[in-house]
C-alpha cells in the first residue's frame, strides 16, 4: 500500500477515488504513566513516555486507515494526515486520514 502526504505520485496516476479514509486510535497513559510524566514535566525537557505512547499510536492509526483502505479496494491513499486531540484530560486521540484511491502506471 502507498501511503503519501502529496496529490500525486511520481509516475502513477489515479484511475480511481475511492473516498475518504481515516484510522482512528483513542489511547490512555494510565495512571502509573500519567504520575512518572508529571514528576518529569517538573523538571522539563522531554516527556519519553508520552513520545512513545503518541509514536506507538500514529503507527497504530497508520495500519488502520492501510486496513480500511485496502476494505475499500484502493491500493494507495494520498494527501495522508495526521490530527490529534485529547479526551477528558487523559486520552489522546490519533486520526490518520486521506484519499484512498486506485493507481495505475502513468501513460507516456
Amino acid at each position: 500500500m502507498i501511503v503519501v502526504t502529496t496529490e500525486n505520485v511520481h509516475g502513477r496516476q489515479v484511475r480511481e477515488v475511492k473516498g475518504q479514509v481515516f484510522g482512528v486510535v483513542v489511547r490512555s497513559r494510565g495512571i502509573g504513566g500519567n504520575l512518572m510524566a508529571g514528576l518529569r514535566s517538573i523538571v522539563g525537557g522531554e516527556i519519553h513516555e508520552y513520545t512513545q505512547m503518541l509514536e506507538e499510536a500514529r503507527r497504530h492509526a497508520l495500519d488502520r486507515l492501510v486496513q480500511n483502505a485496502t476494505a475499500m479496494g484502493a491500493n494507495a491513499v494520498v494527501m495522508m494526515r495526521f490530527d490529534s486531540a485529547e479526551i477528558g484530560q487523559t486520552m489522546s486521540e490519533i486520526v490518520a486520514y486521506g484519499t484512498a484511491v486506485v493507481l495505475e502506471p502513468a501513460a507516456h
